[in-house]
């Protein structure tokens, strides 16, 4: 069996550059799945994603499912999408025809970044490219079929790094390694990937730079035919991005929550047998609503409140994972406000609690509790409360002893606190409604625990 060839430098400092240790990873998953996940990943809890094509131009798909399928939900005759494509459209009007209407005029990179910045979100996600195979930038082999040969006539993703990158946040790609209709795909797999995915994936490396490459598209086929093993030794080894770049786990059919880097959930549903928890890295990706891509069948209901997706984090920060928060732009390049306010609230709670979600982890003593969760820093235990807790704020930490200090996240001075038979008692300071600290959920830090 082969092993990771791992090249030892002891760090020395020159000027201010440092050079650390040096490892090179087989093709093996043995060896890929010792690269550590990289600590910037870990550390940020908090991130955007986008989901943006042709697809966004019918906008549309069933109450509670993906519009950016459109153009598969298409192909059953007797399904709701290809109804409401007839009667909008009619029958001879092609996908592709969607493409040059998909123009992107409203983009402006540069407001997309500050709300991102605002939203108290650390890195970007932008699909790439999904299944129908459009790329949202000038990939050499996807001809006629990319955001500069035709629609906006733009370098999407080149715009969108560049404005990213400018505010301090770390840029990713999504990239679909299957296209559902692509001729390579359907009748030569194996070409496909030599031909067309593995050029593409290393072009699109290549020409950003992106902090991180998460996956998709993969359950077709194991991750042998898919050469993952090939592409992420290029990627770890080889590639300019080796030594930051954060991949997820879809990788092939056999691979989610096994092999690859951080493992991950969507809209919480994990595969059967999953081993998703804080023991290793992983994140949770959804909508603000039950669409991924901007669907103009989705009210107001179908969104998500700002309160739930606060909890929303805070629970899954908890659990040691991140939260990928999705929104889907229109095809003239708007974020929606609803998408837009939702984003900014959570910025503002973060703005008063960040401490208790960036850098920290899952605290492994936590008491199970269904109105508090737990995050932990060093010595710091965050204790946050979903529901603002009255007069006197309950913890049972059987644990519990000595002098624990008590603040309140938010709110100047100290607070009384006292541990009695297994439980500690902080006193909650009396306050309006109006002078709450903030909104949602309320966080409590705690030191002195042991």
């Amino acid at each position: 069996m082969k092993r990771a060839i791992r090249l030892s430098v002891v760090a020395v400092c020159v000027g201010s550059v440092t050079v650390s240790a040096v490892e090179r990873y087989e093709p093996t998953w043995a060896s890929l799945d010792s690269r550590p996940v990289p600590g910037w990943f870990e550390d940020s809890k908090f991130g955007i994603f986008i989901h943006w094509g042709v697809y966004s131009v019918p906008a549309w798909g069933p109450k509670g499912k993906y519009a950016e399928w459109y153009w598969k939900h298409m192909q059953d005759k007797d399904g709701p999408t290809w109804k409401f494509h007839v009667a909008q459209y009619g029958e001879r009007f092609q996908y592709q025809d969607f493409a040059p209407r998909f123009r992107a005029e409203l983009f402006n990179p540069t407001q997309w970044a500050e709300l991102f910045a605002r939203s108290g979100a650390r890195y970007v996600v932008l699909t790439s490219k999904h299944h129908e195979g459009f790329c949202l930038w000038p990939s050499p082999d996807s001809w006629n079929w990319n955001s500069v040969d035709i629609g906006p006539h733009r370098d999407l993703c080149g715009e969108l790094t560049e404005a990213v990158k400018a505010t301090g946040l770390k840029m990713g790609f999504y990239y679909s390694l299957y296209e559902w209709f692509h001729p390579l795909y359907l009748n030569e797999p194996q070409r496909y990937v030599a031909e067309h995915m593995m050029p593409q994936i290393k072009d699109l490396v290549e020409r950003y730079k992106p902090s991180l490459l998460w996956t998709d598209g993969e359950w077709e086929h194991p991750e042998e035919l898919w050469r993952s093993r090939e592409i992420l030794a290029w990627l770890f080894n080889e590639s300019s991005v080796r030594d930051e770049v954060a991949i997820n786990d879809r990788w092939g059919k056999e691979t989610r929550s096994r092999h690859g880097g951080f493992f991950t959930t969507e809209y919480s549903k994990h595969h059967p047998g999953d081993a998703i928890g804080a023991e290793h890295p992983w994140e949770e990706c959804r909508g603000i609503g039950a669409s991924f891509g901007f669907s103009r069948n989705e009210d107001a209901e179908d969104y998500a409140s700002t309160r739930s997706l606060v909890h929303l984090l805070v629970d899954t920060v908890s659990r040691g994972g991140n939260l990928l928060l999705d929104i889907g732009p229109t095809a003239d390049g708007r974020i929606p406000p609803i998408m837009q306010e939702r984003l900014l609230g959570i910025g503002a709670w973060l703005k008063v609690n960040g401490e208790a979600i960036y850098g920290t982890r899952a605290w492994a003593k936590a008491p199970t509790s269904e109105h508090v969760r737990f995050t932990a820093k060093g010595q710091v235990i965050y204790a946050i409360a979903l529901d603002w807790p009255g007069a006197e704020f309950v913890l049972e930490i059987p644990d519990a002893a000595g002098d624990v200090r008590a603040t309140l996240l938010g709110y100047e001075g100290p607070l009384a606190s006292r541990v009695d038979a297994g439980k500690l008692h902080v006193a909650v300071p009396v306050l309006a409604p109006n002078a709450l600290p903030c909104e949602h959920a309320y966080v409590f830090k705690l030191e002195g625990l042991e």
